[in-house]
């Protein structure tokens, strides 16, 4: 996880301070690109402890097209909470919990057809379009899924930060390359490395390929005013061999994937460091 420690430095040496929507404060850069080998280890920061488990159920709440985050809060996973509020809410005419077109629509139901609150599921499955399409032809140039649908980045509390991937195979194996347009270094990227590297290795088994690179591009990356000492902090602790991901191997369907299908094997973080999300 050497490419996000420096990420980190960069930003506490050379982060211009910007304004930010939520009043924080940012030290941000722009443009800024990381590499992550998927066969060399499973790209969980070591330098802290990250709980895979609510980044398991995040990525299967996206699969699955969701945009409520009740089942989220069954599994105990929080994440989404802030932005779930009946004040949130209540600012798009929904009701509390109602994310409304977020990633999970976007992913499986890109363009559909609004029916007062709610949406008819006549629009684009992205994830299973671009699954047939590896199978296919796997050199195609056109493995995309994006999340940021213009017409609606206006009627969610918080637009995709994540908008754009793209899966690439060559000699057998799966690369993807993900474009985050606002990224929060601290809190959010190492979320954000862990899922994109999750579902990589899950596209890839059931379409019959090895991992390649998990490719990390950016737009606006900040590390908020509020999380400077424990970004100094988190860069003074040594890293540690990264663990190894292993996927249930009778899982062929990337919809069949549950929360007990994923584990990790020889996880050995520093403590967790404690941060405030801005919201």
């Amino acid at each position: 996880m050497k490419a996000y420690l420096e990420l980190l430095r960069t930003l506490l040496d050379e982060g211009a301070p910007r304004t930010d929507r939520t009043g924080t404060g940012t030290f941000g850069i722009f443009g800024h690109q990381m590499r992550f080998d998927l066969a060399a280890g499973f790209p969980l920061v070591t330098t802290k402890k990250v709980h895979l488990r609510s980044i398991v159920h995040e990525l299967l709440w996206f699969l699955r097209g969701e945009t409520q985050v009740a089942s989220l809060q069954a599994a105990g996973v929080t994440i989404w909470d802030e932005w779930a509020t009946a004040e949130q809410c209540a600012r798009f005419g929904r009701e509390p919990g109602d994310l409304g077109p977020v990633y999970g629509h976007q992913w499986r139901n890109f363009g559909a057809t609004k029916d007062g609150a709610s949406y008819r599921r006549d629009g684009v499955d992205q994830i299973r379009a671009v699954l047939e399409e590896i199978r296919r032809n796997p050199h195609s140039r056109r493995l995309l899924v994006t999340g940021w649908h213009p017409a609606e980045a206006t009627q969610v509390a918080l637009p995709p930060c994540h908008t754009l991937f793209q899966f690439y195979v060559q000699d057998g194996k799966l690369s993807c390359q993900l474009y985050q347009r606002s990224a929060d270094a601290f809190l959010g990227v190492p979320f954000n490395i862990a899922s994109y590297a999750l579902l990589t290795h899950m596209v890839a088994q059931v379409s019959e390929l090895a991992v390649g690179d998990f490719v990390h591009t950016f737009g606006d990356v900040h590390l908020y005013a509020n999380h400077v000492e424990q970004a100094r902090l988190q860069i003074s602790r040594p890293p540690r061999a990264l663990p190894r991901l292993v996927l249930d191997p009778s899982v062929r369907d990337l919809f069949a994937f549950r929360a007990e299908h994923v584990r990790l094997e020889g996880y050995d973080p520093h403590p967790h460091i404690k941060a405030e999300v801005s919201v």
